[in-house]
């Protein structure tokens, strides 16, 4: 059986390329993919060889699917055919993998929802580590796909208020619709005072770094209250230039958490360090639930024919431009 995937054949290129599909063996599973999700700044990131990232080409993309099992391996005895299932894996339009690896999707749930998962789980990871107490201000800057969907998590975790920032006036009101108790322009004249109205003259008690940029890392060390905790949750592409730590870390008596995705533990959930599958199951649920705002999150829906075109537009980078769902069946 023939299928077809997208790959990045070098810098900045993108290309839909035709594979042999495989068939599972032992323990694992074939699923054929409905819909996956453009992971915008870790995409772009990669494909364009910015700092920090591993600048392999030619290379596979994406790790957000879901879709159908199609065949099990030998020893497959939890899964079967037809049950629907969300994974890491790449955009393509098949996918062989580890049973351990797939997780059903609720009853209920579109994969276009179901898809957000693992997104999802990332911000809620590096919320965890936050460890939020209800009551506390929390600001998020950055509202892209991440960012939004952290302010979402700071809800659900006790965050109050939650505030959204960004340059970008349209992110904002998104921002609003997914539920910002306030939204903030860091470029707009009188946004100390209002942060500082907003949090009750304090400033907030977290404050989540959903940029990506070096930048904004010393803005959340000057924004957060005393005592507070910054986590750095965006994956930063690039060095953090003037850091003074005396004056912006010590002396406020700050707690910096870097809340990459990778750390996470293999086998056993802590407070404050779930696994992902743990978090991963979690995330289907909520979504399941209601529990999250997704309309606004999906700006774009094509056709995985389509994909050079929506890398395209994530390469020219417009403000509008938040959840791109490429739709394999």
């Amino acid at each position: 059986m023939q299928g077809w995937r997208v790959v990045w054949p070098e810098r900045a290129k993108v290309a839909l390329e035709e594979f042999t599909v495989p068939e599972p063996g032992p323990r694992q599973v074939l699923v054929e993919t409905e819909a996956t999700l453009i992971s915008p700044g870790t995409e772009r990131a990669f494909l364009l060889g910015l700092p920090n990232t591993s600048c392999r080409f030619p290379t596979g993309a994406g790790y957000n699917q879901v879709g159908w099992i199609a065949a099990v391996g030998a020893e497959v005895t939890d899964l079967q055919v037809g049950d629907r299932v969300a994974s890491t894996a790449n955009h393509a339009s098949h996918a062989v993998l580890s049973a351990d690896r797939v997780l059903p999707v609720p009853e209920g749930l579109t994969s276009e929802q179901a898809v957000f998962f693992n997104l999802g789980g990332i911000a809620l990871q590096g919320i965890r580590k936050a460890r939020l107490e209800l009551g506390e201000a929390v600001l998020v800057l950055g509202q892209g796909l991440i960012g939004l969907l952290a302010l979402q998590v700071a809800r659900l975790s006790g965050g109050f208020p939650v505030i959204g920032a960004d340059v970008s006036e349209w992110r904002l009101q998104v921002a609003r619709r997914c539920g910002a108790d306030e939204v903030l322009n860091p470029q707009q004249e009188g946004f100390a005072q209002r942060l500082a109205a907003a949090t009750g003259g304090g400033g907030p008690a977290v404050v989540i770094e959903a940029t990506g940029h070096p930048e904004p890392i010393n803005t959340a060390f000057r924004l957060a209250a005393g005592h507070g905790r910054v986590v750095l949750l965006g994956s930063t592409r690039g060095e953090t230039e003037a850091v003074n730590f005396y004056r912006d870390v010590h002396r406020k008596g700050l707690t910096i958490l870097g809340a990459h995705n990778s750390v996470r533990p293999e086998r056993d959930s802590a407070p404050g360090f779930w696994t992902w599958r743990d978090d991963a199951e979690l995330m289907l649920n909520l979504l399941a639930r209601g529990r999250f705002v997704l309309d606004p999150l999906i700006t774009h829906r094509l056709p995985a024919a389509q994909a050079p075109e929506a890398y395209q537009m994530l390469l020219d980078w417009k403000e509008e431009l938040l959840g791109v769902v490429l739709k394999w069946k």
